[in-house]
């Protein structure tokens, strides 16, 4: 164990796993349990999207495109930004396509860090931004969201963990775990300090498309300035219903998306060409079943919502993403405790909180992503278990 261990990155090692995989990997050996932990949509890729793929295949397109992306994507994805933020980038110079949006993150990571540089990363947050700032050699900054503030970012709060040092702000909007949603003018105080004090952003906006407050979705983008030192992260995972086809893209600044393809031609070479012909079709035809999707979802939001109502556990409204964060701490239990009972219990599977940083602890994440029968069902076993929990405190 010792010579194995002195082959192995410290770095690496030092790692830890997934906390959402943890509970995903014990549902699938358990029989007749409901897991509403993992954040994949439970609808099928639009049919339209679908056909696309099929038909690059017969069509014998199945050779590398360029390590950027395909050409014909990296327009539409151009003319979505447009279209939807009013932000405009070169396709040749400012778009890469990537292997999902976490492949997009972690290619930001690497080409803007330096050893000694520090990243703000607001938590509870997506479980990747802190290891990919790790690998990247950089020295994560924990900035703890507050559930008084719904789990949104403040100007207040992001100033006091600004150092001389700080060089990169991960913004994680709309926010899974919470559901947090950062408006336009949330966004301009956040705007103002980066500025002021030459930081760089990566703006995780996977879910934007995923929003319930009424108002069109915002980017740190759209202010002035901010254009210049974001790097957009986004993809077509959870909007268009596309997690097994691995697809995302990033846009922002060409001097950083010239060494983000660097990474990218050596790690990957392209993303699948079969995926990048399909997200050609879901950019320019999809947005009715984007807007379908997220009916869908919000009626299950507020249906949950009610439900956790009901049951007496305290949660602030989602408003964007498919997760909600109620808060467990009157049972007494930690979040994992609270977790790992159900799951044994009622064959219920959510995830502890602090699988996405110890400020998430007392809370649990329950993903909406799933039917409604499954999640009635969920529901009712979640209940009957907190009913006895209530008759121990």
């Amino acid at each position: 164990m010792n010579k194995t261990r002195e082959v192995l990155s410290r770095k690496v090692i030092e790692i830890k796993p997934s906390g959402i995989r943890t509970f995903f990997d014990i549902v699938r050996t358990m029989e007749g349990a409901i897991s509403l932990g993992v954040g994949e949509p439970d609808f099928d890729t639009p049919w339209s999207i679908r056909e696309e793929g099929i038909y690059s295949l017969e069509r014998g397109r199945t050779f590398y495109t360029s390590n950027s992306g395909l050409a014909e994507l990296r327009e539409e994805i151009t003319h979505y930004m447009r279209r939807r933020f009013g932000v405009s980038y070169d396709p040749d110079r400012e778009v890469i396509v990537t292997v999902g949006g976490s492949e997009g993150i972690d290619l930001a990571c690497r080409a803007m860090l330096n050893p000694g540089d520090e990243v703000i990363i607001p938590q509870p947050s997506y479980v990747s931004y802190e290891p990919c700032a790790i690998l990247a050699g950089a020295t994560p900054v924990v900035l703890e969201l507050k559930e008084k503030d719904r789990f949104k970012l403040t100007a207040e709060e992001l100033e006091k963990k600004i150092s001389k040092n700080t060089k990169l702000l991960i913004l994680p909007f709309p926010n899974n775990p919470t559901g947090s949603v950062m408006s336009l003018q949330e966004l301009r105080s956040i705007a103002e300090l980066v500025m002021r004090h030459d930081l760089y952003v990566v703006s995780d906006e996977i879910y934007t498309e995923l929003t319930y407050t009424g108002e069109a979705p915002a980017s740190i983008t759209q202010i002035p300035g901010m254009r210049e030192r974001t790097i957009v992260i986004n993809g077509f995972s959870k909007a268009y219903a596309m997690t097994g086809w691995r697809l995302g893209y990033a846009c922002g600044p060409a001097e950083i998306l010239q060494q983000m393809v660097k990474i990218h031609q050596f790690a990957i070479m392209c993303a699948p060409t079969t995926s990048q012909y399909a997200a050609v079709r879901a950019l320019r035809d999809c947005d009715e079943d984007i807007a379908r999707m997220r009916e869908a979802y919000n009626q299950r939001r507020r249906y949950l919502l009610k439900r956790l109502e009901d049951m007496g556990i305290p949660c602030f409204e989602p408003e964007g993403a498919f997760y909600i964060f109620p808060n467990i701490q009157k049972f007494g239990l930690s979040s994992e405790q609270f977790c790992r009972r159900l799951l044994q219990e009622e064959k219920v599977a959510v995830v502890p909180g602090n699988a996405f940083g110890e400020s998430g602890e007392g809370f649990v994440r329950i993903s909406y992503a799933y039917s409604l029968k499954q999640l009635k069902e969920a529901m009712e076993r979640m209940e009957r278990f907190t009913k006895r929990l209530e008759e121990t405190i």
